[in-house]
């Protein structure tokens, strides 16, 4: 079985920081290779993996302003469509784009749809739907006008995330600073819960930090620490008394909270998307619809047992789990052909 693995290259394959979608794809990729899938990997020249590298994009163009982002994802996606026949599947995870160039090979595609980034990419979906193959992360972020032939959970590695089972001193804001993930509400959240609150992600929009963060930090205990590598986001998940995740919009999936579960450390989550999916509500963390009831529910968090949260995402959300799922769904996919993408999970 060969695999062409496409890969984003907004940053490197695994990511040094962040780069949840490059993240997802290095753990498939090397876990595919450790059950002796031959695979290659379409991705930066600068990423590591034990499968084959192919990449044309010497670095993701979010560490390098010199690379113009369209230039180079269509060389990058170009590249995999036109040796397509190579292969026996092409697994696509650089969204909506490589769909335009399937007509290419008549290799299958399976595309894992990791968020709508707008309503206004659904019609690129809605064309290629039936030729190409579906992945939904999550059954919350499914659009009901598409076809997927399953849906798959993240996994994440285990072995990078150390369960603490002492209740934390302080909470925790872990992802982009922006609306959408909700740093403004977690700064309300713990100045109503006087309690002190550490924030950690990459700066998505600057204009948002400046209004909404900056002003705010230093006091009530409130400190912003940047980006996090692997070994900092160990400490500060597991550290933590209580992740906050208040986002605005549909989270499709949430990294983070199953990392910080994964740690042992509950979860305080507005109820969006595939919240519900992924928390076992009132056992490792609170479904809330407000920053009054994210307070309210706050003390209740030390009820929590650490070792459930643990235990929960080695049962549901673990990297093995998730290899195996895909590569389930590969040798459906190619025993079939790629004359129908109906459903097969």
């Amino acid at each position: 079985m060969r695999i062409a693995m496409l890969s984003p290259i907004a940053w490197r394959t695994p990511p040094e920081h962040y780069g949840p979608w490059e993240s997802v794809v290095s753990l498939l990729t090397e876990g595919l290779v450790d059950r002796g899938v031959d695979v290659t990997l379409f991705a930066t020249q600068n990423s590591r993996t034990r499968a084959r590298l192919r990449g044309v994009c010497p670095r993701g163009y979010e560490e390098d302003s010199s690379i113009m982002p369209k230039v180079w994802e269509c060389l990058h996606i170009s590249e995999v469509f036109e040796n397509g026949d190579d292969f026996h599947l092409i697994h696509n995870h650089f969204d909506f784009l490589p769909l335009t160039y399937s007509a290419m090979t008549s290799t299958p595609v399976l595309t894992t749809i990791h968020g709508f980034s707008s309503p206004d990419i659904i019609p690129v979906y809605k064309k290629y739907n039936g030729h190409v193959h579906y992945v939904s992360i999550s059954y919350a972020d499914r659009n009901s006008e598409l076809d997927y032939v399953d849906t798959v959970h993240h996994g994440i590695d285990l072995s990078q995330f150390t369960p603490i089972m002492k209740n934390g001193k302080y909470l925790l804001f872990f992802g982009r600073i922006h609306h959408d993930k909700g740093a403004k509400e977690a700064i309300q959240i713990a100045q109503e819960a006087g309690l002190p609150l550490v924030l950690a992600g990459i700066i998505q929009d600057q204009e948002y930090f400046e209004q909404e963060v900056r002003p705010h930090l230093e006091k009530d205990s409130i400190k912003y620490v940047g980006s996090a590598g692997s070994k900092q986001r160990d400490e500060l998940l597991g550290g933590a008394y209580a992740l906050l995740h208040p986002i605005n919009f549909n989270e499709p999936f949430g990294l983070s909270v199953i990392e910080a579960m994964a740690c042992g450390t509950p979860v305080v989550a507005f109820d969006r998307g595939s919240m519900r999916e992924i928390i076992k509500d009132k056992e490792t963390g609170f479904c809330v619809s407000s920053v009054e009831e994210a307070v309210e529910v706050l003390p209740s968090v030390a009820n929590l047992s650490r070792q459930e949260c643990r235990g929960w995402v080695e049962k549901n959300f673990s990297a093995d789990r998730m290899v195996n799922d895909y590569l389930r769904l590969f040798k459906a996919i190619i025993s079939r052909g790629s004359s129908s993408a109906s459903a097969i999970g």
